[in-house]
């Protein structure tokens, strides 16, 4: 029997865990512990397994820190800073031990140092992303450089340290297709995949050389599902691509769908998945929508043994929170537990707490 602890994080006051058994595929809900209002990201601290950071996404917005106990429950906040912009949506840890927080509503962000073993934060200077609209809405790591795509700029800002700890300066761009609305990203052998939430589209290009190097878009293809929904609006989220395995040797890319208007589908939004053949010039094409019973899927989490179950929730709805196997070699998704007691959730991460 293998057991593993899942932390979910959503729009109210508390971070959710629960137990996810393979054997019998059941997913219970362990605890709710309490946080600052709106957990609606977390992250776990990538060097202690034992250390979770959430964002507060209010106006103004935080981030804290807390510590992670037996069956997912966690202590009182630990550490918590003032993210010193408007609903952070997201958050991460970096290897220098700084953590990453994104003011989506207000165009800044801030990478603040840590200090009491990680719990506790120090001061940092504002990044402000010169653009007449700017909703940053990540931040990933990459090298030296820290890439922060900007759902409002139609851009991706490459960051570098500016000196001290915590200093960090735009070194340069990747511009993006206009109106796409770059929300998420990831890199995977040389190749940045973007999801535009706008567009619905998920895109790919070779990674360009840094500080302002340009790439063609050799791969543009929509996620959204067939549909006759009268009044429908979708806007992408997502993107996971796990790292091939033994089991999954085939690299395969997992987009979550949202579909935000007046009109749903009863079977709930969809995973689409896509497979990638790398190399200079990556193709890519999707092979499959998965409908998952749930609304606005926002985040999802590959976890596992061999990465080979994925976790989601919606942002609305009451189809609470879903694990999926992959299956076909990772090109279809199959339903093996569902838990409903928390209607919504919408960030998550895997653990054996």
């Amino acid at each position: 029997m293998v057991n593993f602890t899942i932390l979910a994080g959503g729009y109210a006051t508390f971070v959710a865990s629960y137990l996810f058994n393979t054997d019998t595929s059941t997913l219970t809900l362990l605890n709710q512990s309490p946080t600052g209002a709106n957990p609606s990201w977390i992250s776990p601290d990538s060097v202690n397994s034992s250390i979770l950071y959430a964002v507060n996404e209010n106006s103004p917005g935080a981030l804290q820190s807390f510590t992670i106990g037996k069956q997912g429950l966690l202590s009182d906040p630990q550490g918590q800073v003032s993210s010193q912009g408007n609903t952070p949506a997201f958050t991460t840890r970096l290897s220098t031990g700084q953590v990453a927080i994104m003011n989506y509503g207000s165009g800044s962000g801030l990478i603040v140092p840590t200090a009491n073993n990680a719990l506790s934060f120090e001061s940092a200077p504002l990044i402000s992303f010169p653009a007449p609209v700017s909703h940053p809405h990540m931040a990933v790591e990459h090298g030296s450089e820290v890439l922060v795509p900007d759902l409002g700029a139609d851009r991706i800002w490459r960051l570098v340290e500016n000196g001290d700890a915590g200093s960090w300066r735009i070194q340069g761009q990747i511009t993006q297709p206009t109106g796409s609305g770059p929300r998420h990203i990831a890199i995977f052998d040389g190749t940045l995949y973007t999801v535009h939430e706008l567009a619905s589209t998920l895109t790919a290009q070779t990674f360009p050389a840094a500080p302002n190097g340009t790439s063609t878009i050799t791969t543009q293809l929509s996620t959204v599902p067939p549909n006759n929904l009268t009044s429908p609006m979708w806007a992408a989220a997502e993107i996971l691509i796990p790292t091939p395995n033994v089991q999954f040797e085939t690299p395969y890319i997992y987009v979550s769908n949202r579909n935000t208007g007046s009109t749903v589908d009863p079977r709930g939004d969809t995973i689409a998945v896509f497979e990638t053949q790398t190399g200079p010039n990556p193709t890519v094409k999707l092979v499959a929508q998965v409908y998952t019973g749930l609304q606005q899927v926002r985040g999802m989490m590959i976890g596992g043994p061999n990465d080979e179950f994925i976790v989601a929730g919606g942002v609305v709805g009451t189809g609470g929170v879903v694990v999926f196997k992959r299956t076909n070699g990772g090109a279809s998704l199959q339903e093996v537990a569902r838990n409903t007691v928390v209607p919504t959730r919408t960030s998550f991460i895997w653990g054996n707490w």
